[in-house]
């Protein structure tokens, strides 16, 4: 999506799981859908050459990620790799591609309660819904962003019981 001042990219691998029939999820597509997702982040960081603010959005899923990109108005071009990415262990490869291209690279962690997300979760459509168990697990693996990993800013955005994000 573009704009007069800058230019918005958002990449989540759910993305690439969109099929004409809605989104389509097995093992091999997932796999594929965050191979494809880490190329193109990477690809448009190298093209930006260090002009871009990468956001590294993340949280359990139904937490309210892709609204709040959807919402937040940066001043400079931006991109924002929008996925559950729980613990420190999963945020190391998009970190290491953000480092490597961007200046300046933003943790945004959507912090909620499990019960929210999981209301959040059968709000969404029938194809779009994550599975129970999973949202238990991510949410088990949450941990806090901490500079040490290589963040520039940590911003937590922390919802509480029925709130929106506006």
């Amino acid at each position: 999506m573009m704009s007069t001042d800058y230019k918005l990219v958002h990449i989540n691998p759910d993305h690439y799981l969109q099929t004409e029939q809605g989104r389509l999820w097995t093992p091999e597509r997932s796999q594929m859908a965050w191979e494809k997702a880490y190329s193109d982040f990477e690809h448009i960081l190298a093209e930006q050459k260090g002009h871009t603010v990468a956001y590294i959005v993340f949280g359990v899923q139904g937490a309210g990620k892709s609204t709040w990109i959807s919402q937040h108005k940066p001043e400079q071009s931006s991109i924002y790799f929008d996925a559950a990415l729980p613990a420190k262990k999963h945020r190391i490869r998009v970190l290491s591609i953000a480092r490597k291209y961007s200046a300046h690279v933003v943790a945004v962690w959507i912090k909620t309660s499990l019960e929210q997300a999981m209301t959040q979760n059968k709000q969404r459509k029938d194809d779009e819904i994550v599975p129970e168990q999973a949202v238990h697990s991510v949410f088990e693996q949450l941990e806090a962003p901490e500079p040490s990993e290589g963040f520039d800013e940590i911003l937590i955005v922390e919802k509480s019981p029925g709130q929106k994000l506006i």
